[in-house]
Formats: structure tokens, sequence, C-alpha cells
């Protein structure tokens, strides 16, 4: 059976998010991917017939424009994912504030001003799925890497309370902790290594099937690694 639903991912690109497109397109969802520079998305759009839009997550006019044009050409959307992150590497005695703000707006602010929209809409709906996008970091901080441990566990902390504030209203939130390296076609795993790498068409599965769970039995977060992680 087709699915009917309209899906926004924000954050949209070559990896993870073009399988989660493919998957959402796979079973007749309506689709919209959003990131700054669409043109990137081309050929993504002619496979899976969805429709680029250019925003920056961080600038609340973008995101408020980009739910204003998908309402317009879609309606309300039911599922809402933020896939997009930022990041800033290095000791902290040498790290710029301005790149580790601009890591924290885009993993932190950035995930809140994209749900706000999407909740204003569900709520009005009475329904709605928010899919938010986390990694190792947003439960354990690593050396060198303080900024992106910094903007993810915010981002789980905007999960945990937007769960609480919004399920209650029919609406399901829930936070993927992606617990290792995703595969791509620039990086796969070493020949001594097989399966350290986690299948980005696997991931889009599990967030397939969380969508698509009885309210009676949510799920808040699951974790996925590859079954060689160590944790």
């Amino acid at each position: 059976m087709s699915d009917s639903r309209t899906a926004i991912i924000v954050g949209a690109g070559s990896g993870l998010s073009a399988s989660l497109a493919r998957r959402f397109a796979a079973a007749g969802a309506r689709l919209a991917l959003a990131c700054r520079n669409p043109s990137k998305l081309d050929a993504l759009c002619a496979e899976t017939g969805a429709r680029s839009f250019a925003c920056d997550a961080t600038r609340p006019g973008d995101v408020a424009a980009l739910f204003d044009e998908t309402d317009a050409l879609f309606g309300a959307p039911d599922i809402v994912v933020y896939n997009a992150s930022a990041r800033a590497r290095g000791p902290v005695s040498e790290l710029d504030p301005e790149a580790v703000k601009a890591a924290l707006i885009g993993s932190a602010y950035g995930a809140f001003l994209v749900a706000q929209q999407a909740a204003r809409r569900m709520l009005a709906a009475a329904s709605g799925t928010i899919l938010l996008t986390g990694a190792s970091a947003s439960v354990k901080g690593y050396p060198n890497s303080a900024p992106f441990a910094m903007g993810k566990f915010a981002l789980r902390g905007l999960a945990q309370s937007l769960a609480r504030e919004l399920q209650p209203e029919n609406i399901h939130v829930a936070h993927f902790v992606i617990d290792g390296a995703i595969r791509n076609p620039g990086r796969t795993e070493p020949p001594d290594s097989p399966d350290s790498m986690l299948d980005p068409d696997a991931i889009a599965e599990t967030y397939w099937q969380v969508a698509n769970q009885h309210r009676s039995a949510w799920t808040f977060e699951v974790a996925l690694r590859p079954w060689v992680e160590k944790f």
C-alpha cells in the first residue's frame, strides 16, 4: 500500500539522508529535501520524485519559509527529519570560538528551529513524527571534539524535552544515536575489518520502522552501531 504522508528531511545530502529519501519514497511518501545548496540534490530528486528547497537551518527566516513553501505544495508535514549537524575539531585550548559557536548552532539551534515549525503544524493536526539524528557524541564526549559533543548533547536534551511535551499530544519524537561511522561511496571499511561501518540503508530502514510504530509502543531513542563496535 502506498504511503500518502509528507516527509521533510532537513540537512539532505548524499549520505544517510539520501538513504532516508529513497526509503521514504519507496513507501510512496511525498518528499521535501532541504539544504543550503539544493542543486546538489538534483540527481536524488530525479530518482525519488522529491522536491528540493534552499534552507539554512540555522536561520529562522529560512526555516519558516521552508515550511510555508511545503505547506503550499503538500500540506502540513507528517514526518520531519533533522539530519543536519556541524563540528569543529581540535584541542580545547586552540579552538576558534566562532567555529565552536557555529557547531553548536548547526547541531542544536537549527534542530530547535525545525522542530518548532514542525510542532506548530503537528499540534494543529494532533499528529506527526519528528526524528532527530544524533551521534556517539550525543552520549559520550571524545578528545579534541568538544564542540560536536556539546551540540549533540544539546540535541539529545532537546529531543527528551520535546518527547515529554509533545508525545501526550500524539506527536512521536525519536532520537537516533548513530554510534559509529556510516559507510558511503567515498568511505568504506578496510578489507581486514568488514562490517565495521553502519550501512546507511539499514539505518534508514530503522527510521522508517520507528516512524510507523503504533502509539501504544513508541520508541523515544534508538542506538545503532555495527555489531563489532565497542561501547
